[in-house]
């Protein structure tokens, strides 16, 4: 306050700093709470004020957002801008913003309420594409850019994956395709689950079924419960579990809904993708087809086919899309010879090339194929060393390249994106030029198709592709680990399978017994439940 009256009316625009609440101002003696209650004082010495983010939008003690307080509009009242403080990426955010750093910016400039004068942030690039390229362009703004934006499991970052919420969110949130990783009950009855494994999505070890627990060779070295030991009745009333993969790091998902929603049959999915006026298609993911058929005599590829049929979706005039995934070409083959739905190969394997002999065997059975990001882009210590030419060969050969799996936790990214989802997905659309991101938060994906910045003739530098290798240039050479060994080549070999077995007769197992089913080892019970400690503690 002293300073201000040394320099006069011409002299520097002087902000006020707000710190915590209950500190006290050495020259008035006062707490920070006292002063603000006395805006009109301020200004006496002040044209503005610089708060943290709890000023203006309180959080709870679960990390969620409270009503916004009066004071952008009390300070622009007494004729004082308003500053922000606090803005970082790497730190958690308010579980309302799904670990999306855009949606916290805008949340103080684009709210319908009140809007504040500037922010101060360690991550200046989000604040600056922020406001310039986001604010104010509303669901329906145009979009400049054009590739899919498929969910993984639905919207699974904000809800339990392949539940009813789930998938009401992705469509809301502007989803152009929803994905059902089809799975098949003890009874052959189809439906959507993250997993074969209920334990990785659902409560069931907190259930009598828990000595269901088995272990299969051909699945995981892991024990499980898995889907075909339980009937479709049995599973329809689990209790389903978000998906924490950065538990490690303390970053919990939308901890409120951690077991939300409802496990859906495949037919009450397409039925919701049919009812939805917005989506181009969904994502049907097929595996585990070969096990399925020897061991127990479940057809699942039937069974997708019969749904489809049932709901309508091999009529002709179906506006929306099928789209039939599988990492395995034998059954993309038999999907194929049987029906015109658009097929989706996907590799599991990082790979750093693909021979053309092996992309000429993938044509014969797929429309596209799915990659995961580090076959796009090499990586040395989450530093981006190299763009590899995967997606580039696969193009050009008249194959849609969709890249897995986007996350808006920024301890999935590669510190080249500066922690911020934005930036990476700016990276392989705009930049790298990919066909479709599967995302576990379709809202930051969708929102990027209506970033304005990519309609202007002269991009923003702030909104152009992050190069491989930039930021690695000024980390210490001695600091790094020693280059990796080269990844996968891709031949025909890894492409080609033999033919799909006969479907055999069922075996007669079942669904109430507290054994293994045929050809399965029992786990005891302590083993299993300390592979589920973590998920418990959501």
């Amino acid at each position: 306050m002293k300073i201000v009256g040394q320099f006069g009316r011409n002299g520097p625009t002087s902000v006020f700093r707000f710190l915590r609440k209950e500190d006290f101002e050495q020259t008035t003696n006062q707490t920070y709470s006292s002063i603000l209650s006395n805006l009109t004082f301020v200004k006496t010495f002040a044209s503005g004020i610089l708060v943290p983010k709890s000023y203006i939008l309180p959080l709870d003690d679960k990390q969620y957002l409270l009503p916004h307080t009066s004071l952008v509009q009390d300070a622009h009242k007494a004729g004082l801008q308003v500053y922000v403080s606090g803005f970082a990426n790497d730190v958690d955010i308010a579980h309302n913003y799904s670990f999306d750093p855009v949606s916290e910016y805008l949340s103080f400039v684009d709210n319908g309420d009140f809007s504040v004068d500037g922010m101060l942030s360690d991550f200046p690039l989000t604040a600056s594409s922020s406001i310039d390229c986001f604010s104010h362009i509303g669901r329906n703004a145009t979009k400049h850019v054009d590739f899919l934006v498929i969910s993984k499991n639905g919207a699974s970052g904000d809800y339990p994956g392949c539940t009813n919420l789930a998938y009401e969110k992705a469509i809301k949130d502007g989803a152009d395709v929803i994905d059902c990783s089809v799975q098949m009950s003890n009874d052959g009855t189809p439906f959507c689950a993250s997993s074969i494994d209920l334990g990785d999505s659902t409560m069931v070890a907190q259930t009598p079924f828990r000595n269901r627990q088995t272990t299969v060779s051909e699945i995981s070295s892991d024990g499980g419960i898995y889907t075909f030991s339980l009937t479709w009745p049995e599973i329809q009333n689990l209790t389903p579990a978000i998906s924490n993969p950065y538990r490690s790091y303390d970053m919990l998902r939308n901890p409120n809904e951690r077991n939300s929603g409802n496990l859906i049959l495949l037919s009450q999915f397409l039925d919701l993708a049919k009812n939805s006026t917005s989506l181009s298609s969904v994502l049907i993911s097929v595996e585990n087809v070969v096990y399925l058929r020897e061991k127990l005599g479940l057809d699942l590829i039937k069974a997708v086919l019969d749904t489809l049929t049932e709901t309508g979706y091999s009529n002709v005039n179906t506006t929306t899309k099928v789209m039939i995934q599988s990492t395995n070409s034998s059954v993309l083959l038999d999907f194929k010879k049987q029906s015109k739905y658009v097929t989706v190969y996907r590799i599991e394997e990082t790979i750093s090339d693909i021979l053309d002999s092996a992309i000429q065997d993938i044509k014969k059975f797929a429309d596209a194929v799915v990659i995961g990001k580090s076959s796009v882009s090499t990586a040395t210590r989450s530093f981006a060393t190299r763009q590899t030419n995967v997606v580039e060969r696969l193009q050009k050969s008249q194959l849609l390249v969709y890249v897995e799996i986007f996350q808006n936790e920024f301890v999935s990214q590669k510190r080249d994106f500066f922690s911020d989802p934005t930036v990476e997905i700016n990276t392989y659309t705009y930049g790298v030029g990919i066909n479709g991101t599967i995302t576990e938060f379709p809202f930051t994906a969708a929102r990027y198709k209506r970033n304005r910045c990519l309609g202007r003739e002269e991009i923003p530098q702030y909104m152009l592709p992050i190069q491989p290798g930039s930021l690695l240039g000024v980390v210490s050479p001695l600091s790094l680990p020693p280059a990796e060994a080269p990844s996968l080549i891709f031949t025909d070999a890894d492409v080609t399978e033999p033919h799909l077995p006969p479907v055999s007769a069922k075996s007669p197992t079942s669904s109430t017994n507290t054994g293994a089913p045929i050809g399965q080892t029992r786990l005891p019970l302590s083993i299993f439940l300390s592979g589920f400690a973590s998920l418990l503690l959501t």
